[in-house]
């Protein structure tokens, strides 16, 4: 292992692509510690507190880094640009254009960024014009009801909204677009995917002070790291689990040169769909706590009063049955809903007959449909009920053990895991592709 490590940093072009990520990490660091200018230090503490429990506020300041807590230039995080990337990529299947242009290689990716881009600007703006006027105004605690623990009549900007406020919603949306500048950056200029390494710095920065809260009470430390541990191997095993469906390729002759004739195979993942169920289905839940909040003020009997208690308290509590079951149920839908994106029986069986190919025992055309859409329903089902229950899982444990948060379990480990493993494969191939041997075996 060690050897290893040494020829990382002997190959130069390496070692100055990894130097590059760790230096915009810290920028990245760095700009989650600078606060938004004009927001109350005192009432940050109190709304810092809540921010940092399970929950809906606790899913947004977990893919920030604890910036949302913070309420820091990057509070929005990289979500605007992954809630882009998800619908642009629903779009197409939907729309003919996009499509098209996905299909277009280098040329059409260009411009499907582009989109992205534009597209995340949008949505940053809305989302932080949204969460400035419900916190900086003090409706916070309405808005996401008691179980966040929001104080009462919280108001982040002392002097209303006018004009630090819009301020501060030009602040946010301009520290989303220097997000994704960064991510680019590393992607162009170090290793790894950069909007994934971002992410992955967020959720592991809150692990050590997690564990170390935990440290007062042993019993539930030791307990809840060996559970830590079962985890990681777990998603690890899941992660690189594949089911390897064989294709055979005809041989043919072009002029004087045969080609084809070789035995391949086409992978597909277990869990393909990684942490974007989990992402859909809180999102949804919290369209009710939305929607509930348009109603206004009710007074205690009336229907409004009754519709949002109920909203307050299981759609926003993440301590309800009622929320945990829905989770679990939304994130198994929409795992098979991404999987039917992501991976297209009917282009796959064509792709491959154009080319030459077949599936042993099975036929070209609409039986290789067939067979490759029943493969992808029976491998989705495993993955979608593993990803289901690692989100739950820190609920569940939370309830077991009384303790205030559960610092290693759920979304944190999927993303930490998947992005590990996608940056040791990027290192491995650059260390074989210079005759070194790498990491993974």
């Amino acid at each position: 292992m060690l050897s290893n490590i040494k020829n990382v940093f002997k190959i130069e072009d390496l070692r100055n692509k990894i130097l590059f990520l760790m230096a915009m990490i810290a920028v990245y660091r760095l700009g989650v510690a600078i606060r938004v200018p004009g927001v109350d230090p005192f009432a940050i503490e109190s709304f810092k507190e809540a921010a940092e429990q399970q929950g809906a506020l606790g899913f947004l300041n977990l893919f920030s880094g604890g910036a949302f807590a913070s309420f820091s230039i990057f509070a929005l995080g990289i979500m605007p640009y992954i809630t882009a990337s998800i619908i642009m990529q629903v779009l197409g299947v939907v729309i003919p254009k996009l499509e098209k242009l996905q299909q277009e290689g280098a040329v059409g990716q260009r411009k499907i960024t582009q989109y992205t881009r534009y597209l995340a600007i949008a949505i940053a703006f809305l989302q932080a014009t949204a969460l400035t006027f419900i916190f900086g105004t003090g409706n916070g605690s309405g808005f996401f009801g008691a179980a966040t623990n929001i104080p009462q009549g919280l108001q982040l900007l002392p002097d209303g909204m006018w004009p630090r406020g819009y301020l501060v919603i030009i602040t946010l949306v301009a520290g989303t677009a220097l997000l994704m500048w960064i991510g680019e950056l590393i992607t162009q200029r170090g290793i790894g995917n950069g909007m994934s390494m971002l992410i992955f710095a967020s959720v592991v920065s809150a692990l050590p002070a997690g564990f170390a809260n935990l440290w007062d009470n042993q019993f539930a430390f030791w307990i809840l790291l060996i559970i830590s541990l079962g985890i990681v191997v777990a998603v690890v095993r899941v992660e690189l689990a594949q089911r390897r469906i064989p294709v055979q390729f005809a041989k043919r002759v072009v002029g004087r040169r045969m080609y084809g004739g070789q035995n391949t195979y086409i992978p597909l993942k277990v869990n393909q769909s990684g942490v974007v169920p989990i992402i859909f289905a809180s999102s949804v839940l919290l369209l009710p706590v939305l929607l509930s909040n348009l109603l206004g003020s009710a007074s205690e009997g009336s229907w409004r009063f009754t519709v949002q208690e109920w909203v307050n308290e299981n759609l926003v509590n993440s301590q309800s049955l009622i929320y945990i079951v829905l989770f679990a149920v939304m994130i198994i839908a929409f795992a098979y809903f991404y999987n039917s994106i992501a991976f297209d029986p009917i282009r796959q069986a064509d792709q491959i007959r154009r080319q030459g190919g077949f599936i042993p025992g099975v036929r070209p055309g609409p039986q290789t449909e067939r067979y490759l859409a029943k493969v992808l329903n029976r491998i989705t089902l495993p993955g979608a009920l593993f990803v289901a229950f690692i989100a739950i899982l820190p609920y569940i444990v939370l309830y077991i053990f009384n303790v205030d948060n559960f610092p290693f379990a759920g979304t944190t480990v999927l993303i930490a895991v998947g992005v590990a493993l996608e940056l040791m494969r990027q290192i491995d191939s650059q260390l074989m592709l210079r005759n070194y041997e790498g990491f993974l075996k």
